[in-house]
């Protein structure tokens, strides 16, 4: 028995979710309109506010398929209706971030800028004013595309585990490493 599958998804009047034959399940909401294939054997039930997932057998990919089906259509709905944010946090002397002319510029200890140009429905933008450190906020209505924006981000310096300089997720902790010791 499927325990995340069978759930249904609700969704809210401001929110139209339309399926067609092919299973192509489009999600229309405030914030911005997504779509989804999804696979042609599991069935989709769009009524009274929510979403059913059905699936036809108890095959193993067909359980498989059931779970990851129903939190991809949830993960649209939510993202139309309330959209996701990544904080990444710049550590380090002399690193910095700034947007100039649409691109993220990144100072990152390197010997010449970084250049991050974001993808269209993904917002990038940095935030100054909260101490030191320079904060760079990832936003938009694809939960996918959001983690995989940050996550180049990150990717162009990750924290290093002596000092903790580089770009991490606000909420991720380093563990640190202790550092050479005297020889006696």
């Amino acid at each position: 028995m499927a325990r995340i599958g069978s759930r249904p998804v609700p969704f809210d009047d401001d929110v139209t979710v339309t399926v067609d034959g092919n299973n192509l399940v489009v999600v229309d909401g405030p914030k911005g309109e997504l779509t989804q294939q999804i696979d042609p054997d599991l069935t989709i039930n769009v009524d009274d506010g929510q979403v059913v997932v059905d699936r036809p057998t108890d095959q193993k990919r067909h359980r498989s398929l059931h779970g990851l089906s129903r939190s991809l259509i949830q993960n649209m709905i939510e993202g139309v209706t309330e959209g996701y944010k990544k904080e990444l946090k710049i550590i380090g002397v002399g690193y910095r971030a700034q947007m100039s002319s649409g691109a993220l510029e990144l100072a990152l200890g390197y010997s010449h800028p970084i250049f991050f140009l974001p993808p269209g429905p993904v917002d990038v933008s940095v935030d100054t004013d909260r101490g030191q450190d320079d904060i760079i906020v990832v936003e938009g209505v694809d939960k996918e595309l959001v983690g995989q924006v940050a996550a180049k981000i990150r990717s162009m310096r990750p924290p290093e585990p002596y000092k903790g300089k580089g770009v991490r997720y606000v909420d991720e902790d380093i563990e640190r490493k202790a550092g050479k010791t005297a020889a006696r």
